[in-house]
Parts: C-alpha cells; structure tokens; sequence
C-alpha cells in the first residue's frame, strides 16, 4: 500500500515511516504543502497520515477533500492528549481517525495501523463501486436525454420513476408534471381505468400482456389529443423492487401512411366493384335482353336454333349474377345510413347457407366514418373471423356482438369452436395478423380471448375520443 506520511513533527514521522515500513507499505514523506499533494498525484496514495496538529495540516486535509476524488483518501492524524480540544477542528477537516495515546506502544500502533490499512481498502473499494455506479448512471442519464425513443420508468404501484427528454416532446409533459404520479395520466380511457387492475393481476398470476413482449396501444398527451404507438416494457429488480421501463415509439406517421396506401386500395377496389356493376353488369343485362328477344323470334318461326339461343341467355344472367356477385364482395358495404347493417345481415345469411352454422347478430349498430374505407375495414374483420371460426375452430355457431358507450365503441365476433392454442401468440396466422393490420388502420385495438360460447373472441376497440365515426342509430 502507497501511504503519505505528512506534517511537521520529523520525530513522530520517523516512528510512523518505520512501523509502516515493518507492514510493507511503500512509504512517501512530506510536509503538508504542495509538494505533498503532488506526491499524492504521482504515487497513488491511499492512506494519508497527519504526524502532528497544525493549522496547515489541517488545511492540507480540506484541500484534499475538495478535489474532485478526495473522498477515496483515509485520512488518520496523530495527536496527544493536550490536543484532544482541537477535534472539532480535525472532524471540520473530515479526518476519519485518531491515533493518540498508542504512539509509542509498538504493539498498539501496530494494530492501529493495521485497522488503518483496511480502512483504506474498504474505502478504496467502496470508492471505486460508486465511482463506476456514477459513470454508469451519467452514461444512462446521457442514453435518455439522447435517444430519440421515450422511455419511462414506473414502480410497481404504476408511479413515474424517470420520464426522459423524448417522452416530454412527445406526451406534451415536463418530466417534473409527471414523476411521482400514476403512468396511466398518460393513457386515454377505459385503459387508464384499467391499467391498476391489469398491474395488481400481474403480480398476483404472473399473466402478461404487455410485459417483454410488445404491443400496439393508445397514448394521450396533455392537450388531450391521442396517438397510436408501439409500447416495449420490460421488467427488472432493483434492492428487492420491482421497476418497468416502458420504450415507446409514436407510429402516428406510420399509421397515416399505411392508411393511404390501403385508402387507395380500397378506392380501387371499390372502383373496380362499381364499373363490374354498372358497367358489365349493365352489358350483360343488355345483352340478355336482346337475346331474349332473339330467342322469341326464332321460336315463333320453329326455327332449329332457338333453344340454343335460349340456353345463351341462362349463361348470360349466371354471367350477370357472378359480375354482381364479385361486385359486392369488392364493395361489401353501401355507403349510406344503413351499410354496416346491411352488409352484416347479407354476410350472417351467406354464413348460415354456405358454411351450414348459425350466426346471430346481436345490437347492430350503422356507424359512420369520416373515411368510408374505414367501415369496410371493420366488416372486413368481422367477415374474416367468422370465416376462421369456422374453418380452423370448427364452430357451430358465431355471435357478433356491438356495443358503445361515451367512451368506446366494442364489436365482439364469438364462437363455439375450440379456440385458439396456448401459443398462438408466438404463430399468428396470416388471418390474425390481417385483422390485427385492419384495426390498427381504423385506430382500433384488436384482442383475442376466450368466449363465453366455449370458442375463441375476437374483440375490437375503439375509443371515442380522437376518432372519427359516429353512431347513427341502432
């Protein structure tokens, strides 16, 4: 161990250089001036020994303690008894101990020099963890004032632990408006309402839904506007504490785009549905027509071919029901007060006559987007649900169920088949992820769970504020 051996005192000095030196230390000798403190720089001391009170001394010991690493050093000073009054002197000094009365005890001084060294080590030590705990909260403390992400730390009660520089721009919040209170200030509802349930059910069951696995959910910031984002939380123990950072994403930008593009789509499928209507429709109605007429003009002749005329114009009208037929699949809702109704009453009769099950719709409900493709979204989900049901559950029988409050609008699409396999997580089917896509387009959230028919649920949704439907009627 390198010791500074310091003060003025060169008999007390002497005795302290040779019972170290007895210890193996690798012993350095100044009086306390610049020169020691330069001694300390070059040598990488760790145990500092006062010989002697002085006011220098003890200056020397405060400058020591107010460089930028002076809390490593240990610090021992040597006094006599008539110097006992001066300890309070010494304690301003932040020595850390005494030797007084076992100077010239050869044992005892040993001993005390021997519980110095340790203190020196532990303190070294000690000195060296929190050194690279600061250097590791700097380097996080810079992490979170830099990257673009938001992240945030709650406890297990759900309070704000952390909210770094991305999260401010992006909820609208000053960190300090939200550490020490309840994350869910952050959520729209009904999930602020329910996110102290879903934190106490986790850690009673273990049962997560968010928690290292990731999800899509709804944000709110101050102003009460809401967004889509992407929410990674993950989970660590901290002193026997739990402590849940959240990396959040806005995906705003990304739904936009993901909306044009199937805006477009949809445009162009509707497109298509409505020239195959009234376009070649129309055509081969005309054509059917005229061929009807033709047909009666041979047979009033008994001329030969007018069967086969007439077996031309059976083709034409199956001709003209497969157009129309494709047409309503392309523009499956009408655009008007009683679409949704209506395409979901013509997909529960094809349902029941093409698949042998029976489909009940319970409050049906005609609802209005701002967007038109939006409602061929939501039937689209309904229509690829039932459509599973039945051919991955083996169901008999499919409920769809719609509900709305001042809150959220809820369409439920349930069965009696055997559900969905405990991992079907981790191997979503193309079906799942299409109606998963579809909702997030329509700023709805889409859950699987289980159904009160025995089956699989599919739930829906979407919240009132921020979004742009209506309901019309029921």
């Amino acid at each position: 161990m390198n010791t500074l051996v310091t003060g003025f005192n060169k008999e007390v000095r002497n005795l302290l250089v040779n019972a170290l030196s007895q210890r193996h230390h690798d012993v350095f000798v100044s009086e306390p001036t610049d020169e020691a403190l330069k001694k300390i720089d070059e040598n990488s001391i760790s145990l500092i020994i006062i010989s002697d009170y002085s006011n220098e001394a003890i200056q020397f010991c405060k400058l020591i303690r107010a460089r930028e690493y002076g809390r490593k050093y240990t610090i021992f000073a040597v006094i006599t008894q008539d110097q006992t009054d001066f300890l309070d002197k010494l304690i301003d000094a932040d020595i850390d101990q005494y030797i007084i009365e076992s100077l010239f005890d050869e044992q005892r001084l040993d001993v005390r020099l021997a519980f110095a060294e340790k203190m020196a080590r532990n303190k070294e030590g000690q000195f060296l963890i929190e050194q690279k705990l600061r250097e590791s909260e700097a380097r996080a403390r810079s992490i979170l004032r830099t990257t673009v992400d938001a992240i945030i730390t709650i406890d297990n009660r759900g309070s704000v632990r952390t909210f770094n520089k991305a999260a401010e721009d992006l909820f609208q919040y000053k960190s300090s408006e939200v550490i020490g209170e309840n994350v869910k200030m952050l959520m729209p509802q009904p999930y602020r309402r329910e996110h102290d349930d879903y934190i106490d059910n986790y850690h009673r069951t273990g049962d997560r839904k968010i928690i290292g696995i990731g999800r899509e959910v709804t944000g709110k910031r101050k102003d009460g506007s809401t967004f889509p984002m992407y929410l990674a939380v993950s989970e660590v123990n901290v002193n026997n504490h739990r402590l849940y950072t959240g990396i959040i994403r806005d995906i705003s930008e990304q739904r936009r785009l993901e909306q044009e593009v199937l805006r477009v789509s949809e445009h162009e499928r509707h497109r298509i549905g409505q020239d195959l209507h009234d376009g070649l429709g129309q055509m081969l109605t005309g054509i059917t027509l005229i061929n009807k007429n033709i047909a009666a003009s041979l047979r009033d002749e008994d001329h030969p071919l007018a069967d086969e005329v007439d077996e031309i114009t059976d083709l034409l009208k199956e001709a003209d029901e497969y157009a129309r037929g494709l047409s309503r699949n392309l523009v499956p809702v009408e655009l008007d007060s009683s679409g949704l109704v209506a395409a979901l009453q013509r997909l529960a009769t094809n349902a029941e006559r093409l698949f042998n099950i029976e489909c009940e719709l319970k409050n049906t409900l005609n609802i209005q987007f701002d967007d038109p493709t939006s409602l061929t979204h939501l039937f689209r989900i309904v229509q690829e649900a039932t459509s599973n049901a039945v051919k991955h559950g083996n169901a008999s029988k499919v409920q769809v169920d719609m509900q709305a409050n001042d809150t959220q609008l809820t369409v439920k699409i349930e069965d009696n088949g055997t559900g969905f396999g405990p991992d079907w997580d981790q191997n979503k089917g193309l079906g799942v992820r299409i109606m998963k896509f579809r909702s997030r387009l329509i700023g709805a959230n889409l859950e699987i769970s289980d159904s009160s028919l025995g089956g699989a649920a599919i739930i829906v949704t979407l919240l009132s504020v921020g979004s742009s439907y209506k309901i019309l009627s029921s």
